[in-house]
This record gives structure tokens, sequence and C-alpha cells, in this order.
């Protein structure tokens, strides 16, 4: 079997391709995001990431942040979300819980207070429904912040959430008055 190191990453190989760069190994990914997993392992393969179905298979199965998904029949693969390509999901609106938590660095907090919480380069802002997982995320770029936002309050006053595949909730921006440090 494949070492975690190597398996890490193909992830990463993934992540880039299917949300940000797939012109990096000759892709292009459908207006929902969705490749052909036959031409996404040729590809891969031609750019000397050698990939197979199987090992595909594993890295979507095992990826702890379930960052990819198969279509219903299993032929197309995308990202579940974190796109700075333009792609439509799909998702519907959904009502959210009460709260849900944004973990960022605390280099940002300052820039967060004045602006809120933006999408930037991103398609939407990334919002978890733990405590955990939003320190997690916040500490991938320094010492970890998080944030409370006053979900039902916003979706109330008219903003939309959508919740990815994965269980991460999607808005376009958290207004500064929707945010407190947590």
């Amino acid at each position: 079997m494949m070492s975690s190191k190597e398996l890490t990453r193909i992830s990463k190989v993934l992540s880039l391709v299917l949300r940000h760069q797939p012109e990096l190994i000759g892709i292009e990914p459908d207006q929902h995001g969705w490749v052909d997993v036959k031409l996404l392992i040729q590809q891969m393969n031609i750019h000397n990431i050698v990939v197979d179905r199987a090992l595909l298979d594993h890295v979507v199965e095992t990826n702890s942040k379930k960052r990819f998904t198969f279509s219903d029949n299993g032929e197309q693969i995308r990202a579940s979300q974190g796109h700075s390509i333009a792609v439509e999901l799909g998702y519907v609106a959904q009502v959210p819980p009460d709260i849900l938590f944004h973990g960022t660095a605390e280099k940002s907090v300052e820039s967060i207070e004045n602006t809120g919480l933006e999408k930037r380069d991103r398609q939407h802002v990334h919002l978890s429904q733990d405590l955990q997982t939003a320190r997690q995320v916040g500490g991938r770029h320094g010492k970890p912040v998080v944030f409370m936002v006053q979900a039902s309050m916003m979706h109330q006053a008219g903003y939309l959430f959508y919740l990815s595949d994965n269980n991460v909730w999607l808005t376009d921006h958290v207004p500064v008055q929707f945010l407190a440090i947590g």
C-alpha cells in the first residue's frame, strides 16, 4: 500500500486541479465541476502523477475532509466545495443551525473585524458546525482564532446558506454584525 505521505500528495494534487487549476493537467471540469474519472486518471499519469482507479477510490474514501465526491454512476469526480474556478455545485439553500464557526489565523482577525468574512478568491465563505473543526482550520496558517457566526439571525435577515457534500456550510459573506470571537 502507498505511504500516507504519498496519499496526501495525491490528495493535494486533486484539490489543486479539481478546485483551482485544472489546466495544469489539461482537464476542463463541466459547469458543475465534474470531470470524467478516466480522463482525470489519464491526464494525471501523463503529468507524472501515477494513479489508477483503485488509488483514486482510496484517496476519495479516506480523505478526512471528504473533499471529493463521485457522481452517482461513479464515472465522474469533483471537489465538494472550495473552488476558485467558476462552478455551479447545484446546492439548494438550507436553514442553518443557530451558530456556525469560522476558524482563521490570528493575523486575519483585524481584517475580519473590519469587513466581515469575505469569500475572496473562493466561491463561498466556509463555516463549520463544530468548534473543533474551526480550530483545526484556523491553525493551518498560524495561531487559530475562532469566530462564532450568528447563522440563524443571518438567515432571518435574508442571507442564503448551503450545505456541501462534505458538511461544510457555505455562504457568500458574513457581515461584521453577525460575528463574535468565540
